[in-house]
């Protein structure tokens, strides 16, 4: 570990990391630029709620996955129907009082070709995912403990959030979190603690003196990592009830396709705002597309109780829905915002979009082997539109992704 007395020379490489994207793209032309596409996406408008019967909320929340096809199984899936598409996004929303209703939706403006968005395409195959043990550390462990009240506090650190049932989750709205379906339902009911679920807001407990310009330039965006205080006994949660929870009918049993885990996101609107910076949603672009082919995502992690875990890694495997990487994540993490940064020519700024949700970490037992692969779900056009809509409440302002 490094001596206090050296954590000041790292000042001005802290001051590189931050400026230097902005400083040497406005010397550039727009087209070296990793661009964010705006495109026109679908309509998914509610049409008709209809109440169901009171959950049972019995069983605990899982916060591992599985499923019996890997990548190539995904790919070899017939595409869904207009009327597929219908069953799968309609919804059911869980309210605080207990009670469950369930909406149908309708779907306008939708093409089902694959190739007519500049924005959300299936790449070619890529190659078959490598025999591992099941474990959840690719080799040396990348994740990076967030530290320090004015790091935590800071976007994009601070859009990260803990579910009171175990997992993490997103600000995408000024009171609503994106996270994972099955952190909030098993597929078949809704878990033990759903119907009074919170969120946490990571905060300190008293101003922590000891982070240095040294410990943020470990967690920037492609930063290095020597240096991880202890902050176990420097943090706590401060505590939001959710109004209503959202989960799209595509991850209920009996209405999904079994072979995997391609609607496993939920949203979450709390009782109160909770007055954050949030990070807006966008369309998943292909892998190739994006910077260095890396995603970002940031999550609160068993193995390190207490601590925000950052972490970033070379995107791999793609499908229409699901997006495979090696990112070293840990149960806890699950439901974490996936996000990339690129520049937004209409706002003429760089900014990060969430562009998927960490589903978790899967194994595949395939040929008497076993295959593991760290997940996440991609937010093709409609589900944007659908999410749109959920925090929006109408699909107007939902035209753009």
């Amino acid at each position: 570990m490094r001596s206090r007395a050296a954590l000041p020379r790292f000042t001005p490489l802290l001051f590189l990391l931050l400026v230097a994207p902005v400083f040497s793209s406005s010397s550039s032309s727009s087209s070296s630029r990793p661009q964010w596409v705006l495109q026109r996406v679908p309509v998914v408008l509610a049409q008709q709620t209809e109440a169901r019967s009171v959950p049972h909320f019995l069983s605990p929340a899982r916060l591992d996955v599985d499923s019996p096809c890997d990548p190539e199984c995904h790919k070899k899936a017939p595409r869904p129907s207009y009327w597929d598409l219908r069953r799968l996004l309609a919804y059911e929303t869980l309210h605080s009082d207990g009670q469950l209703t369930e909406t149908a939706i309708g779907i306008y403006g939708y093409n089902p070709s694959p190739d007519t968005s500049p924005a959300y395409s299936a790449p070619p195959p890529g190659k078959a995912g490598r025999v591992r043990r099941k474990r959840q550390i690719f080799g040396h462990d990348g994740r990076f403990s967030i530290a320090g009240q004015d790091f935590l506090l800071k976007y994009p650190f601070s859009v990260a959030v803990k579910l009171s049932t175990g997992c993490s989750g997103t600000l995408v709205g000024d009171r609503h979190v994106l996270t994972a379906a099955h952190c909030v339902h098993d597929g078949k009911n809704y878990v033990k603690g759903a119907q009074r679920l919170r969120v946490g807001f990571l905060k300190t407990k008293q101003r922590d003196t000891r982070a240095s310009s040294t410990n943020y330039t470990n967690h920037v965006e492609g930063g290095p990592g020597p240096y991880d205080p202890p902050t176990d006994d420097k943090m706590k949660f401060q505590w939001i009830r959710a109004r209503r929870t959202h989960v799209p009918k595509g991850w209920i049993k009996g209405n999904a396709n079994d072979i995997g885990m391609d609607y496993d996101y939920a949203l979450l609107e709390l009782k109160k705002s909770h007055k954050r910076r949030h990070m807006r949603l966008g369309v998943s672009p292909p892998a190739q597309r994006l910077p260095g082919r890396r995603v970002h995502f940031s999550g609160f992690d068993n193995d390190r109780p207490g601590k925000l875990v950052y972490r970033f890694c070379r995107a791999g495997e793609e499908t229409s829905d699901l997006l495979y990487q090696h990112c070293d994540a840990q149960p806890g993490a699950s439901g974490s915002g996936i996000y990339a940064r690129m520049w937004d020519g209409r706002r003429q700024r760089w900014e990060r979009k969430v562009i998927g949700v960490f589903s978790g970490h899967q194994w595949v037992e395939r040929q008497g082997a076993s295959r593991e692969f760290n997940v996440a779900v991609r937010i093709t056009p409609l589900k944007y539109a659908q999410i749109c809509y959920w925090i929006k409440g109408n699909f107007v302002n939902c035209r753009e992704g």
